[in-house]
């Protein structure tokens, strides 16, 4: 991949994706800097530190009726996410909170201490109906905040007791700490974990998703799942236009020889917030290239940024999305990765005893 642009050295914030606090579309009052001419020297760069809010939850589990996803519930340890990824279509989801969907989102991380509490709760309903649980649909359950607060191995070691199958998604090297916690849930058939490479150029991830493990560091998670029998599948996501969909077949190729079972992919979404942000990244990093990859983003989104139809908004429309659909069957067909998604194991589900349960007479 060929460098357009070098770093600004101008850029305030270091290690961050978001090139500024963009305001979310629920306040009434935006304000911007402006250069009056007189401030001719560089402004300094800054690194904006994390700062980790508890959040009191009432229900952990939530649930999803959209018919694009394959799932009906899910869990989220986390609401925000220091990856820094600049396409995450997460970030509109802080403006909720009066917080910029730019980098707010990347430094103001809420977390969620009554998790496993909450969590145990639910699962021991009468009227609970055991599904799979996902993790990492909408922020890394390992981004680095885990590390410390270990609030996604909590919620692992209560679904492991109650036989509660789980789906992971992440980026991290994090979740090999989990691995052997991971392996014996997978002997169950209650775990499979899918890991997204982005991209096989390590200076476009750097400026893509800046806090996340390289590519390399990523084959490797996946070869080391599936060497314990953790049921692994690679997601090429997102593939964006001109940017990195020339690596589609190459992801996937470095992906079967980590011995991965199934792969996916997801053409670049950009809703509410995200579209401006992302914006301005290209004009950041990629100016040369900023017009024609937002024109090939419109072409496959009906003219727009973004279009939120079920029925599309993963894979898009028009020569462009269709040409990368075919590509992608071609490729997972001619790997070895068209095969049908695993289905875990939701009859082992049972509440273990605790303090108080009566006892069986038989």
């Amino acid at each position: 991949m060929a460098n357009e642009a070098p770093d600004n050295p101008a850029r305030r914030h270091k290690g961050r994706g978001a090139a500024s606090n963009l305001a979310g579309r629920f306040v009434p009052q935006v304000s911007t800097r402006e250069s009056d001419g007189w401030q001719q020297e560089a402004e300094p760069v800054e690194r904006l530190l994390t700062e980790a809010i508890a959040e009191k939850a009432k229900t952990i589990i939530a649930s999803n009726r959209s018919p694009d996803l394959p799932f009906s519930q899910s869990i989220n340890p986390y609401r925000g996410c220091e990856n820094g990824c600049i396409y995450c279509y997460a970030r509109p989801s802080h403006a909720y909170m009066d917080l910029s969907p730019g980098l707010d989102f990347e430094s103001k991380i809420f977390f969620k201490p009554d998790a496993t509490t909450l969590l145990e709760k639910a699962l021991r309903k009468r009227n609970y109906q055991c599904s799979p649980i996902a993790m990492g649909t909408n922020t890394d359950p390992y981004q680095p905040l885990e590390k410390e607060k270990r609030i996604t191995r909590e919620l692992l070691e209560t679904m492991q007791r109650f036989k509660q199958p789980v789906t992971i998604v992440t980026k991290s090297q994090l979740i090999l700490r989990d691995l052997p916690l991971l392996a014996e849930m997978a002997q169950d058939n209650l775990a499979q974990v899918a890991i997204s490479v982005t991209t096989l150029d390590n200076e476009l991830k750097r400026r893509l998703e800046p806090r996340t493990a390289g590519p390399a560091a990523r084959l490797r998670v996946l070869e080391a799942l599936g060497a314990a029998g953790v049921p692994t599948a690679v997601l090429a996501a997102p593939m964006i236009p001109a940017l990195n969909d020339s690596e589609l077949e190459s992801i996937l190729e470095a992906a079967k020889e980590t011995g991965v079972r199934q792969a996916n992919y997801i053409l670049l979404r950009l809703p509410h917030e995200v579209a401006p942000l992302f914006r301005q990244w290209l004009a950041e990093h990629y100016p040369a290239r900023a017009a024609h990859v937002m024109s090939l983003v419109q072409q496959s989104r009906g003219g727009r940024d973004y279009d939120s139809d079920f029925s599309q908004r993963q894979v898009g429309t028009g020569v462009f999305a269709q040409l990368l659909q075919r590509r992608f069957r071609v490729a997972i067909r001619k790997l070895g990765l068209n095969r049908r998604r695993l289905s875990l194991d939701c009859g082992r589900f049972q509440p273990p005893p605790q303090s108080g349960d009566q006892q069986s007479l038989f």
